[in-house]
Formats: structure tokens, C-alpha cells, sequence
């Protein structure tokens, strides 16, 4: 099919499926700063696309982290700075995007510089259904679960190398299968990828066992920027642009640390801040209350996600940015009931 036509907005797999059927080309792309969802569900969908004689062109704002680099194809994810000025493509799929300025300027300033279909696969409670096709399912446990069915929906075969990546991003956005949104659904997934001869041993030791130096010495660092309020019931430290010179990170080596403090056992709330330059900061936050929706305190400052995982970029500087969403949170901590 060589011009892309308009459906009305769905939410039936079974559209998105068709859509698999009818259309050649494809650019894949999912959010600024990706987590293992993000690049999994793109990657995983990719490999089967490419398995059934499509053309897919995977892109990211900040393309591939270098702990999720083991996957088959990360080499292959383009960086939106790297992208050729014309990306031919029928179809634009944002996968695990909560939003279209999710995606990030320059990735935004190439998808939208000629017409195509837009479809938006996700699992984030505040997604407001944008594109030309939605299917948004904020009961998934991750966006890679989603895609896992609508393979399966379009009759498509999901090679090793999707499954390698699917698995991932299962497994890292429910926390290895731990956290609240893991689903009866989710653990046969992850059976039946086995069954189809899915190395849980080596996938999971890339993905949860691979630890650089400047990391830990990150790690170190953090702990000693601990600070606990509200009874030790609200944890938070922070990260600022010196101490990411001073130990050479990498964009992606503060993602996840926030369930370092999560797990303390008394903190219901965790809170992360990381200085970006231009001066904006990134906060994530993590809530293990039903209670203290932190999505709804994210959409606060313009942000979103899910009740128990959200986050925001808030103007800085630092400091006032941390006390500015904290006593949001202290408000919403302070309504619960005294134990």
C-alpha cells in the first residue's frame, strides 16, 4: 500500500492488527530517555514486522541505552540527531509513549514532516488516545505485553529475537514479575515464551546482572544524598549535572535506582531528581499506597504515568524544584491515616 488512508480512532487490537496486514513500511519509536519497555516493545515488534516482509525503521530521541545494547537490533535503533532528514514510512507506531511530546523534538520535527497513519500502543493510565488509531490498555503491566497479543491477534509470527526482546520489557516493567500490575496473563506470557525456547538464565542475567564501576560509585553517591521525611514515610535524593561530570554517567545509568529507596521498608513514597542541562530537572517517582496516586500528583507539573510509577520534567533549579513537588507529596502523605 503505497498512501496511508484514516481510520477512526480504535481500540480494538483487531484495527491496529489490519493494520500489520495492510501496510509495508513502518517507523517504530517510544519515549525520550527509553526504558526497557520502550526499546523492547519497539524491538520486539521490529523483529516480527521484518519476519513478515516488512520495512521498519526503529527510532528514538535519545536512542538505545547501553544496558539494554544485548538486544538483538539495538545497533539498528536510530538516534533522532542521526536520522536521515526523510524517513520513508507509511506508518509512525509510538509504542509505551504517553504522550506525542514524549517522543522528544527532533524524533517529532521527522515523523511529522509528511503525512502517514499514526498509531499509539501504550499502557500508561494518562494517555489521552492521540493518533489516528489508539489502543491504549492501562490494565497491561507493559506496553511489550500489549504487543505480545497483537502478534498473536495478527497471525504474526514473533521470532526468537522478539521474544528475547518482549520478555525484557515484560520483566522490567513489573519490576521482574514483583510488582502490583503483574497480571495471571503476564506470568503465561513469560511461560509460553519459555515453551518456545526463550534462555530466561541468560536474558535475565544481561539485563539484571550487569553493573559498570561508575554505577555504583553513582550508587554511593545517592545514598549519601538521602534524605527521609514524614516519619521516614517519603524517601528522596538527587542527582545534579557536577557530580554527572564528575563520574562520567551515561544517560541511562540512573534508571531504576529509585527502587533502592522504594524498598526500605517504612517509605510508601520514593522520589528521584536528576538535573538535565538547559536547567530543567526529571523526577520519578514510585508509590507502593494505592492511596497516593502519584500519576495524579505528576499531572500536577505536567507529567504522568501510572498511580504507583509516574514522573515529570518541572523547571529548575534543582533545589526549589525538589521542594516544590516534595510538599506535593507531603500533602498527599499527610492525609493518610496515622499507623
Amino acid at each position: 500500500m503505497t498512501s496511508a488512508t484514516v481510520p477512526t480512532t480504535a481500540s480494538e487490537p483487531a484495527t491496529v492488527a489490519r493494520i500489520f496486514g495492510d501496510y509495508d513500511s513502518f517507523v517504530l519509536a517510544s519515549h525520550i530517555r527509553p526504558d526497557g519497555d520502550a526499546i523492547g516493545s519497539c524491538l520486539g515488534l521490529a523483529h516480527a514486522l521484518r519476519a513478515a516482509g516488512k520495512k521498519v525503521v526503529v527510532l528514538n530521541e535519545d536512542g538505545c541505552p547501553s544496558n539494554l545494547d544485548f538486544l538483538p537490533g539495538a545497533e539498528d535503533v536510530i538516534k533522532a540527531s542521526a536520522a536521515p532528514d526523510v524517513i520513508d514510512a507509511e506508518v509512525v507506531i509510538a509504542l509505551d509513549t504517553a504522550s506525542r511530546e514524549r517522543l522528544g523534538r527532533s524524533t517529532l520535527s521527522l515523523l511529522e514532516s509528511q503525512p502517514r497513519l499514526w498509531v499509539n500502543i501504550d499502557h500508561h493510565v494518562s494517555n489521552p488516545g492521540y493518533g489516528d488509531v489508539a489502543l491504549v490498555d492501562a490494565t497491561a503491566p507493559a506496553t511489550g505485553q500489549i504487543v505480545f497479543e497483537l502478534l498473536e491477534a495478527a497471525g504474526l509470527e514473533a521470532p526468537p529475537e522478539t521474544l528475547e526482546a518482549l520478555y525484557v520489557a515484560i520483566s522490567t516493567d513489573t519490576g521482574s514479575f514483583q510488582f502490583p500490575n503483574t497480571t495471571a496473563r503476564t506470568f503465561a506470557i513469560a511461560s509460553e515464551m519459555v515453551e518456545r525456547g526463550l534462555d530466561v538464565g541468560r536474558i535475565s542475567a544481561l539485563t539484571y546482572h550487569r553493573r559498570p564501576l561508575r554505577k555504583v560509585r553513582l550508587l554511593q553517591h545517592l545514598f549519601q544524598r538521602l534524605r527521609l521525611d514524614a516519619n521516614d514515610r517519603v524517601a528522596s535524593w538527587d542527582l545534579d549535572l557536577a557530580t554527572k561530570e564528575r563520574l562520567s554517567l551515561l544517560p541511562d545509568d540512573s534508571e531504576d535506582l529509585i527502587d533502592q529507596i522504594r524498598a526500605i521498608d517504612s517509605v510508601i513514597v520514593a522520589v528521584f531528581f536528576e538535573e538535565l542541562p538547559g536547567g530543567a530537572v526529571r523526577v520519578s517517582s514510585r508509590s507502593k499506597d494505592p492511596a497516593i496516586d502519584v500519576c495524579r500528583i505528576c499531572a500536577r507539573f505536567g507529567g504522568g504515568g501510572h498511580p504507583l510509577a509516574a514522573g515529570a520534567r518541572i523547571p529548575g533549579p534543582l533545589e526549589q524544584a525538589r521542594e516544590s513537588f516534595l510538599q506535593a507529596i507531603h500533602e498527599a502523605v499527610a492525609e493518610l491515616p496515622q499507623t
